[in-house]
């Protein structure tokens, strides 16, 4: 996902996830995907099809961990995602906040910051804004640009984004109080929560996510 303008370490049970604002973190990550220099704003990425399958496969490679891991413990009544904020230190209050937007709204699926997870949060500059990914590895990563968490809130930003840990696809047509229209209500709107279909949604995936895992564990 991207916003306009402009899945995970899924440890299962209870242990079971263009200018710049400033001058970078030295622990800022730099090892991201190159944008391509025909991209003039966010907008033209996020509603791009590479965009539409970095988000795809950044999901598939959350349900694929989850899968693995309920396997092993499939007595659990939820999942527990982990991940790690060690490389978007200027965004930690960000995290912690969308963190506790998503822990609150949904009961299935939990977030949890832990050590050695397959999702973490990465920070930088890329002119085609923050988006989910996957390293290549099989690991996903929510990227938060400098220059549009400046432009747009980027709590809702960072709530967004992780939306598509969670596995809701984006819909910039839709209003303000949806989290998933992104930046498409343009940077006015600083709704950061989900609305009730978009709690329902993630309710049900990961609700019938679980049996699905083990199927494909075995």
């Amino acid at each position: 996902m991207r916003l306009t303008k402009s899945a995970l370490s899924a440890a299962i049970g209870l242990g079971l996830a263009t200018a710049a604002l400033g001058a970078a973190p030295a622990s800022a990550v730099t090892d991201v995907p190159s944008a391509p220099s025909s991209v003039p704003s966010y907008v033209a990425y996020e509603k791009s099809g590479e965009n539409a399958a970095a988000n795809k496969a950044f999901f598939e490679a959350v349900r694929k961990a989850v899968a693995e891991k309920r396997a092993k413990n499939p007595g659990a009544e939820s999942v527990t995602v982990t991940y790690s904020a060690a490389n978007a230190p200027t965004f930690k209050a960000q995290i912690d906040k969308s963190t506790q937007i998503w822990n609150s709204s949904v009961k299935n699926v939990q977030l949890q910051e832990g050590s050695g997870g397959d999702f973490e949060y990465r920070e930088g500059n890329d002119p085609r804004g923050s988006y989910a990914s996957t390293d290549g590895h099989g690991k996903g990563y929510i990227f938060l640009d400098y220059a549009q968490n400046e432009e747009y809130d980027s709590t809702r930003v960072t709530a967004h984004e992780t939306g598509h840990v969670l596995g809701l696809p984006d819909h910039y047509e839709g209003p303000c109080t949806e989290l998933m229209s992104g930046g498409g209500p343009g940077p006015s709107c600083t709704n950061s929560q989900p609305d009730a279909n978009e709690t329902a949604q993630v309710e049900q995936l990961w609700q019938n996510g679980l049996t699905t895992g083990l199927a494909k564990a075995h």
